[in-house]
This record gives C-alpha cells, structure tokens and sequence, in this order.
C-alpha cells in the first residue's frame, strides 16, 4: 500500500491573502490537484505561481473520478482536493471522494483555512456555541418554506448560503414563516472589496436591502438567530390534582408513576412535587 494522501486544501473566500503558507506549500509538492472548475482555480493558481496539473472533480463527474485519484494514489502520487472558494465538501462536492479514499486505505490530511460560514459566525454577534448549518435554501418558494418551517422552533443559530438571484425572496420567505422580529444578520461578499455585514429584524432588513440594490448582489451568508426557548409552565394543575388524588390511595412511587402514565410529565418531576406536598 502507497503511503501517499489526498490533502483536503482550504481556499481564500475572495482575498488572496487570506491563503495559507501550508496551502501554498502543498498546492505547489503534490503530483495533482482536484478542482472544481479548473478554470476558476487557474487564476488562484497563476497568482501564486503554482504549476501543478490539474484535473476537475465536481457534482456532475465526482463518482467516475475516484478510480482515477485512487490509482494515482495507489502509483504514490499525493493528491490535493480544492473547491472554488474556502474549504472543500463544506456545501460543495467531495464527500464521496474522500470517503472512497479512506475505504480504500489511504490516509486524508485536513489543510484548514476559510470558511464562509465561520467567517460570519466570527462577525455576527450571534450566539456561537451551538449552531446548525443548512447549506443554500431550495430554489423553489414551496420548498424553501418548509425548510424554513422545519428550523422554525429551533433554539440554535442557523446558517444558510444564498445567492444574488434570491436573497430577496429568501428574507420575504423567511419574514413570513420566521416573523417580521426574528433577528437576522447577512454577511455579503466576505474578505472582498465590498464586504457587508449587516443584521437586524427581519422587517427591516429586507427593507434595507430592497432599498440598495447594490446590498442585492454577490454571495451571502444568512445567520437567524434561533427561536426563544419554551417558557417552563411547571406541572399543570390538572395533573396536580390527579397526582393529589392518586398519593391519597397509592404509595408515593406508585401514585407518580401512574400519573406520568396518564399525563406525560415526567415522572421525576412529578416525584419532586410529590415529596413536597407531602411534607
């Protein structure tokens, strides 16, 4: 077995600059690189001098592309993997390549670098510490709501990708399922010359944006911060007074586990009270 490897290579989002020497180094020692569109990664390429091959590796062609990476593998040819912008398989294709690569033995090495994501998150002001990522919203309104719907109630920060073409339908879908004071916060053209980052209610962010036309362009990185957590109503007093009557007839176990059975609260909670009204 070859002791080469496939080198997972974060890419700059828009500044140039943003690139790792380790990147750098990497793209110029490997035997090949993986693109997702060759042309796109030429001019990354040309600016830093780098004259490895390359080869395309995108949606429509990963499957046929692995025998290829894996045989050259196999011949001790270390690879690198790179999207068009940031870091790869984040809301871009490689998965199933890199998943082939390690079933078939040979070990993949994370180069990290830019995200678009944590870019944001990084500059939001938005809760951090516990957050979900859900990629581009669907086309189409229909199903881009019930996205919206399913993440409706979610407590945590979400994340989404969107493009120029329907950012605006996007914030107007998003104030109609989510509610017009959801706070939100879109960072526009990251790392680039004119980087936006802008967040408020959604009522007045969608404004915002359909009043500069040039806030409509680009790529965006959507952040909702997460709905409010249930307010805890405590046990109901219906199922107070079945705990009541049940403790009057049965042992203090016995009396809440019979009535979780036939409340749903939790039996726990309803021991705790139990214990405390019979003190």
């Amino acid at each position: 077995m070859s002791d080469a490897s496939l080198y997972v290579v974060a890419t700059p989002i828009g500044n140039l600059g943003d690139i790792t020497h380790r990147a750098i180094e990497v793209l110029q020692s490997v035997a090949l690189i993986a693109a997702e569109d060759t042309r796109h990664s030429a001019r990354l390429m040309a600016h830093f001098n780098i004259k490895t091959p390359m080869i395309s590796v995108h949606d429509h062609n990963e499957r046929q592309r692995v025998n290829t990476i894996i045989g050259k593998l196999a011949a001790g040819d270390n690879i690198a993997l790179i999207s068009d912008a940031g870091t790869p398989l984040i809301s871009d294709p490689g998965f199933i390549l890199v998943r082939a690569v390690r079933e078939a033995g040979f070990k993949v090495v994370p180069i990290p670098g830019c995200s678009a994501l944590i870019t944001a998150l990084s500059a939001a002001g938005m809760p951090s510490n516990n957050f979900i990522f859900e990629g581009f919203l669907p086309a189409k309104r229909v199903g881009r709501k019930q996205q919206l719907q399913a993440i409706a109630d979610d407590t945590r920060t979400v994340i989404f990708y969107e493009s120029t073409h329907r950012i605006l339908d996007s914030l107007a879908d998003m104030q109609e399922v989510l509610g017009a004071d959801r706070y939100v916060v879109i960072g526009r053209e990251l790392t680039k010359t004119f980087e936006t980052i802008h967040g408020a209610k959604l009522s007045e962010l969608l404004e915002w944006v359909k009043a500069d036309h040039n806030q409509q362009k680009g790529e965006f990185v959507v952040l909702v911060s997460g709905a409010e957590p249930p307010q805890d109503q405590g046990i109901s007093k219906e199922t107070l007074r079945i705990l009541d009557l049940m403790i009057e007839e049965l042992p203090v176990k016995q009396a809440c586990a019979l009535t979780a059975k036939i409340t749903g609260e939790k039996k726990n909670a309803l021991y705790q009270e139990a214990l405390l009204r019979k003190s």
